[in-house]
């Protein structure tokens, strides 16, 4: 797979993707998964993602060391180890058709939210409450911890709270770097470390530094609405094409 150049050309533009989203493009990553599931399983993407996002949360950790939630930190970060939890137990039992299932409505629905959210306008900014956020920290490690796409429901949990650009991508740094630390001991107990997906990640952390770098510059500097648009439509034309095939698998 090392010298597979279909893997690079899906696994190049997904980690640039998810490095923009750790530099302050919150919600950009939700693309990097459906993409590298064209490649290879949504299983082996997700155990070659991990250790990539890890050495990418370095980056953007110490970049928004000073902007960040406190509260979000406290409430999602705990509920998030009852989604890693479930993700742990369910996941051997789970075929990859499901996953890639899973990967698809995901993107899809993401999609929708976000499109349903920008027609009906900005509400007023409400506080975060704990029960809430318990449940959507509890989805988002789950999400996160079979196809790392934890960002859905933290999104529909934090936006409502109006917080500015720089404070909400700060926390969705802080909240995903400890998921990421948090999935590692059950990625290592389900195998998932194997020496060909490390050594695929191993190339790819370069880029994966460079486009963190990236994204934390660009967030002060680029109007992100155009870049969104394109985005959100590729996602969901990649996750209509996981849903047709993994239906296909299951059905068939």
């Amino acid at each position: 797979m090392l010298v597979d150049w279909t893997f690079y050309l899906a696994a190049i533009p997904a980690v640039i993707l998810v490095g923009l989203s750790k530099g302050g493009f919150s919600g950009l990553s939700m693309m990097a998964m459906p993409l590298l599931s064209l490649a290879v399983s949504p299983v082996q993407a997700a155990a070659i993602m991990l250790p990539i996002l890890i050495v990418q949360d370095w980056v953007s950790v110490w970049a928004f060391r000073r902007d960040f939630e406190p509260r979000n930190l406290l409430i999602l970060i705990p509920a998030s180890l009852i989604g890693i939890g479930a993700g742990w137990m369910l996941y051997s039992d789970v075929s990859e058709a499901l996953v890639r299932l899973a990967v698809g409505v995901i993107s899809i629905g993401f999609v929708a939210y976000m499109v349903i959210r920008s027609r009906g306008g900005e509400p007023a900014p409400s506080q975060g409450k704990v029960a809430p956020g318990i449940f959507w920290g509890a989805l988002a490690g789950f999400t996160s911890f079979v196809s790392h796409a934890g960002s859905p429901p933290f999104q529909v949990y934090v936006m409502p709270q109006g917080l500015s650009p720089r404070l909400f991508a700060g926390t969705a740094v802080m909240v995903f770097a400890a998921i990421n630390l948090l999935k590692v001991i059950p990625y290592f107990a389900l195998g998932q470390f194997s020496r060909e997906n490390l050594m695929a990640a191993a190339t790819l952390f370069p880029l994966a530094i460079l486009a963190t770098m990236a994204g934390v510059w660009l967030v002060r500097r680029v109007p992100a609405d155009r870049f969104y648009n394109l985005v959100y439509a590729m996602t969901f034309l990649i996750g209509l094409r996981l849903v047709w095939v993994s239906l296909s698998e299951i059905l068939s």
